[in-house]
């Protein structure tokens, strides 16, 4: 009972400690900060992180080139819930991701309430809406397509 309390308590003050660190960012730091999250999650297999960066009414949709058809595969729509459950499965075995992974974001634009950016990662490069709300960056929007041919 000591152990479960102790866990409760420490995983409490590393939640409390990323909250008031993302506080502290300024509005273009807190935008990298949920798009590495984002991109995070998927790698190390931290579905959390999804919950951290993007808000429940995520809008994404894709595009994926498949190599024996040699077509794309358009309008992949896919929800929050389904990107939560992709994130604590897509590299379960560690095996989808390296070392040398990508993983560059790209800042295009920030204002005070909306900004703009982009993920270049492993399966391809993601385009983000985000916005803040309660004083918070969250990833609204995603369109993505696989590496271009």
């Amino acid at each position: 009972m000591k152990t479960i309390l102790t866990l409760i308590l420490c995983s409490a003050f590393a939640v409390s400690a990323i909250a008031q660190k993302a506080d502290s960012m300024s509005d273009e730091e807190a935008v990298r900060f949920a798009v590495t999250d984002y991109v995070n999650a998927l790698y190390k297999v931290e579905p959390e992180k999804i919950e951290r960066s993007v808000d429940p009414s995520l809008r994404k949709i894709g595009y994926w080139y498949d190599d024996e058809s040699k077509t794309y595969k358009d309008n992949l729509e896919m929800t929050y819930q389904q990107l939560y459950n992709l994130a604590g499965t897509w590299n379960k075995e560690g095996n989808r991701t390296s070392a040398d992974s990508p993983k560059e974001i790209v800042i295009y634009e920030v204002n005070d309430k909306t900004a703009l950016a982009k993920l270049t990662a492993e399966w391809g490069i993601d385009i983000f809406h985000l916005a803040k709300v309660n004083d918070r960056w969250k990833i609204y929007n995603i369109i993505w397509q696989s590496p271009p041919k």
